[in-house]
This record gives C-alpha cells, sequence and structure tokens, in this order.
C-alpha cells in the first residue's frame, strides 16, 4: 500500500478534476503551485526517513511551505540535511504529480494508520469526492495544485523547525513543524535566505530586550506587555504626536472604561459573534460584566447621550483604548500578537451626503499621520460586499463608491478584494511596507451599518425627521504594541531622532577633569527639549562610544580639554561618522531642526 499524507485542513470539498496550468497564471500564483508540490516531495522524504511518520497538514505559505509531522524522535538540524538530499534524489528522478479521485470509503481505508487523516475526512462532507496526488512511492490526500513533476519543484531549502499544536489547540498533541522555502533559482534562495537573516537581526523580541524596551513576563501573563522607560517614553512621545495630529485634524478625543455590562455586548453583537475571543465575565451587584475588546459601543453610547442634529455632523470621536481579546497561547509572538493592547481608534458619524468627504480626509489624514514614522509605501485594498451582509444593497453601493472615489482621486493604487468586507460594511485597508518590503496590516477605513441599527442611531435632519448616520470605524496605526513591533524591525532599532528615547549620550573623557562640563551640557541639552544623559562609567572612552553605538544613540559628545575650554563638543553619529568639533548652540539647532521636521 502506498504511504499517504495531507496537506490541508479545510472544510471545503476536494477538487473532483486535476488542476489544469492557465497561461495567464500569475509568477505568485506559480510559485504557490511549486511549494504545494515541495511540501509533497519534503513529505515523502520525511517517510523515507522515519516510516513510521505520521502526517497532518502541509500547505503552501508566503514565501515557502511548511509540513507537520508526528515522529518517533525530536528532529535535529542533522536531519534537515538529510530530508534535503532525499528531496534531491526525488527531485532528479522526476516523478510525475498524479492525480487519482477516490471515494470516502476508499480514503479512510488508505488513511487508516494515520489519526490525523482519519479525522480530517471524518470532517469531510458524506458525499465528498476525495482526490490524491502521488510521486514516486509517496501519495498525499490533496486537492492540487501541482507542477507537473517533481523536476519542476525548483531550489528548495529547509530553514527550520519549530512545535506546532494538531488544529493549533493546546490540549491536542504536539506536532513537529518543517519549514521550507523554494524558489526558481539558487540565487532567488540566496537572496531570500538573505533577507530572513535580516529579519532575524531585526526581530524585534531581540531588540527590545538588548534597547531595553519591554518586556513579556509569562509568570505573571501571557501576551501581555511590560513597558519600560524607554519603550515607555518612545510611547509617549509617539501618543504626544497622535493626540496633536488628530486635534489638529479635526478630531475630539474621548475616553472610555475598560468594562461593560453583558447588555452593551449583547447589543453590539460582540457577545454572539465574538464570545470565544472575550475574556470570561466578572460578576459586579449580580450583574455580569465584560472587559472590552474593542472600544466602538463605548463611543456609541457617547453618541446617544443626546438627541443629534444635522448640524452637529460630521463628529470624530478618537481614543487610544486599551482593549483585551484572548488569543490562543500557541499564536502569541512578541508585540506582533497580544492578549492587552492599545488601539489607536476612530469612529466618524456622518450624514449621506457627508460621506464622500469625510472618506477623503480620512484617507489623507492617515497618510499624513503615517509620513513621519518613515513609511511611504503601502499595499491597499478595497474589500466589498460579502454574499452574507447587513445594510441596504444601496447603502454598500454608496459606501463603496465613496471609498473607491477617495483613492482614484489621490491617484493611490490598489486592488479590488470582491467580496473581502465584513458582514456589517465594505472597507479600505492599508498596508505599510518597511525596509525589508514586508506588509505589515496597519490602517482601516470600516463602515458599519450593523451597528447604527442595532443600537438605534439617529440624528434628526433638516426634514424634522430622524435619520440613521453612517458609521466609520477607522484604526490609523493599528495597536500601539503591533505597530512598534513593526517600528524596531523597519529601524533596526535605530530610530529616526525625533522618536529616539536617548537623543545624545555625552561621554566626558576623564571624570575627574570634564565632568562638571559634561553637566553643563547635559543642562542646555534638556532646556532646549532634547533627550541626553551622560555616561560615567568607568570604562574606556572607545568601550562608551561602542556601548552609545549598540545603544543605536543617534548623537555622541565627546568632550575632553579643548571642548571644555572652547564651549564646544566633537560629535559622532552612531553610524559612525565623525562630525568633527562643533560650537554646542550649532549642534543643538542642528539636533532641533531634525526633530521639528520629523526627518
Amino acid at each position: 500500500m502506498s504511504h499517504l499524507g495531507i496537506e490541508k485542513e479545510t472544510e471545503v470539498d476536494y477538487a473532483p478534476h486535476p488542476y489544469a496550468v492557465d497561461d495567464t497564471e500569475s509568477e505568485d500564483a506559480y510559485l504557490a503551485r511549486m511549494r504545494h508540490s515541495a511540501a509533497h516531495l519534503m513529505a515523502g522524504a520525511v517517510l523515507q526517513l522515519f516510516p513510521d511518520a505520521k502526517f497532518a497538514i502541509g500547505p503552501a505559505i508566503d514565501d515557502g511551505f511548511y509540513y507537520d509531522f508526528d515522529l518517533p524522535r525530536a528532529l535535529t538540524p542533522e536531519d534537515l540535511a538529510a530530508i534535503e538530499q532525499r528531496m534531491a534524489a526525488d527531485r532528479a528522478a522526476n516523478y510525475p504529480y498524479e492525480y487519482a479521485a477516490i471515494s470516502r470509503a476508499e480514503a479512510l481505508e488508505l488513511f487508516r494508520d494515520q489519526p490525523y487523516k482519519v479525522e480530517l475526512i471524518q470532517g469531510l462532507p458524506e458525499d465528498a469526492t476525495i482526490s490524491t496526488y502521488q510521486h514516486g512511492a509517496f501519495r498525499d490526500l490533496c486537492r492540487g495544485p501541482h507542477v507537473p513533476a517533481t523536476g519542476a519543484v525548483g531550489v528548495v531549502k529547509l530553514l527550520s523547525i519549530a512545535g506546532a499544536y494538531w488544529r493549533g489547540d493546546e490540549k491536542r498533541p504536539m506536532l513537529q513543524r518543517i519549514y521550507g522555502t523554494a524558489w526558481r533559482s539558487e540565487a532567488d534562495v540566496a537572496a531570500y535566505v538573505h533577507k530572513i537573516e535580516e529579519a532575524a537581526r531585526r526581530d524585534h523580541r531581540k531588540l527590545g530586550r538588548e534597547l531595553d524596551l519591554f518586556s513579556i513576563h509569562e509568570e505573571a501573563g501571557a501576551g501581555l506587555i511590560y513597558w519600560h522607560p524607554k519603550g515607555g517614553l518612545m510611547r509617549v512621545v509617539a501618543e504626544n504626536y497622535w493626540r496633536e495630529a488628530h486635534l489638529n485634524g479635526g478630531y475630539d478625543i474621548v475616553f472610555s472604561p475598560h468594562i461593560g455590562r453583558a447588555w452593551l455586548w449583547e447589543t453590539s453583537g460582540h457577545l454572539g459573534f465574538y464570545r470565544e475571543n472575550m475574556y470570561p465575565a466578572i460578576e459586579m451587584d449580580n450583574q455580569e460584566f465584560f472587559v472590552k475588546p474593542m472600544n466602538c459601543p463605548f463611543h456609541i453610547m457617547m453618541y446617544k447621550t443626546k438627541r443629534r442634529s444635522y448640524r452637529e455632523l460630521p463628529l470624530r470621536w478618537a481614543e487610544l483604548g486599551t482593549v483585551y481579546r484572548y488569543e490562543r497561547s500557541g499564536v502569541l509572538h512578541g508585540l506582533l500578537r497580544v492578549r492587552g493592547f492599545t488601539q489607536d481608534d476612530a469612529h466618524l458619524f456622518c450624514r449621506p451626503d457627508q460621506m464622500h468627504d469625510e472618506v477623503l480626509r480620512v484617507v489623507d489624514f492617515s497618510l499624513e499621520v503615517l509620513q513621519p514614522f518613515g513609511f511611504h509605501d503601502y499595499e491597499i485594498y478595497l474589500s466589498t460586499r460579502p454574499e452574507k451582509a447587513v445594510g441596504e444593497p444601496a447603502q454598500w453601493e454608496a459606501a463603496e463608491a465613496a471609498l473607491r472615489q477617495a483613492l482614484q482621486e489621490r491617484g493611490l493604487p490598489f486592488e479590488v478584494d470582491a467580496g473581502g468586507g465584513a458582514f456589517y460594511g465594505p472597507k479600505i485597508d492599508m498596508k505599510i511596507k518597511d525596509s525589508l518590503g514586508r506588509a505589515w496590516q496597519c490602517t482601516t477605513i470600516q463602515f458599519d451599518f450593523n451597528m447604527p441599527e442595532r443600537f438605534d442611531m439617529t440624528f434628526i435632519g433638516e426634514d424634522g425627521k430622524e435619520h440613521r448616520p453612517y458609521m466609520i470605524h477607522r484604526a490609523l496605526l493599528g495597536s500601539m504594541e503591533r505597530f512598534f513591533g513593526c517600528l524596531i524591525e523597519h529601524y533596526a532599532g535605530a530610530f529616526p531622532l525625533w522618536l529616539s528615547p536617548v537623543q545624545a549620550v555625552i561621554i566626558p573623557i576623564s571624570d575627574v577633569k570634564h565632568l562638571d562640563y559634561a553637566r553643563q551640557v547635559l543642562a542646555q541639552l534638556k532646556a532646549a527639549g532634547l533627550r541626553a544623559e551622560i555616561d560615567d562609567s568607568k570604562e574606556r572612552m572607545g568601550a562608551k562610544i561602542r556601548q552609545a553605538q549598540m545603544q543605536k544613540v543617534p548623537y555622541m559628545l565627546i568632550l575632553g580639554d579643548k571642548e571644555r575650554d572652547s564651549a564646544t563638543v566633537s560629535i559622532r553619529q552612531r553610524s559612525g561618522e565623525d562630525l568633527g568639533v562643533q560650537p554646542l548652540a550649532t549642534l543643538i539647532a542642528r539636533m532641533q531642526d531634525e526633530v521639528g521636521r520629523k526627518v
């Protein structure tokens, strides 16, 4: 009997026919097909080394693939090399990927020694047609697509081994996941490996420790962030900029509670649709309260505190509100996936005739606020009405038109995600691209036809009658935690001057002769609104300079006899550039200009 695997955990039916290659197939689609085939190639190689292996799932993913295995022992890096050798032999054999359709009963018989696959098969509809692909002696339950034969897989590199709970459930078995990548050429693989090595160097978790920005304490609560003084100072600087920009941009800033009665979340629909991501109820006064997973219901309650006139609209309310969402421990990841985070949130309430101008305004505002953080390239998506949706079709058409027109008027390229909108409204998603070209979900502009109905929101129009306002959710930076994770990796910790927690380190050559002058320099820098500190440790000057560079401090001010006697400073930048000796006033003017322009 041939050995079997399975590559996709899915509830949809398997394709009844082999995949036919389209001449218009994009490069991304081809690479995904090739990586899908590489996952099968790897699974077959693993089976040759571990005949008792139990197989789980193994899909293609962005830039690569993985496969999960239940094996008799823990894998080692040496195993990856051996698996690669077996893959190379099977690739050279150029086995065709052969399609076959089987019945449910046949699949269960073939999978009888593979418990993970049996479980997946049992979850499929009774009348499902199940397809398999086979190369050499390895046969995998699969709906495709694949390249024609193993020789077309390209150049493969296995990258790492990780643990993965079966079906993402920490109560289920822990499996071993092998990650790999596949490209057309050795040069493409080398470029990708360099990219992931650079990403590892920029890992925000590593830099967060090294730069003393934040910490996470599993024993005190996974997914909860402790901001250290330097990280906290960066947040203050960024949030102060955020508040100033919003006040200047026509927003009002509000604050809302951290908990609300069950009635609030029942009315909003969260308890019906989102409860598994909410924390358990808190009992008080014989009533249930929940910590908030979102801010929007609170803003609606503020709206409803009085009767609203058409003359009051639009209302633009913004909040840096801390919310709490339950995430499985297996998906938590530094600042990027947490359980408690501060949402950069805003809600716009407007009349239908104001919708176009408000959308255009929020698009402009989003790009304006993001620019000083160093983000200029974006991937933009317009998500339209899904099959199941609330709200009148005319509302959807008008909202989608407003979103589309705003992007077109600003000349912003975008892709349409047809049917990808939430059930309650269409949206624009803006993903920022970092210095490695990676896209990060950031800004969302989301219409909501659901909550105004649920909470019976109204305003009095010119005709004296009640009308329903349009509600727009707007996250600009996303969450502050995730955004800072992105910032750390974008800059590799070398932040622009306006954001740097320490903007200058003063290094006296001699503690005895130059410390008093260092204190004078520090006082003048602070008086000018700049953030500086003195390194008065007993280390030699070279070690102090290296330490400041490792801490990514933008300016190092070295003070000796010459500088003290002439009221100057000797300036080095973290890049290693020596700016020479300059009057302190000249340096202060330079730094203030750099901070003011947020370059």
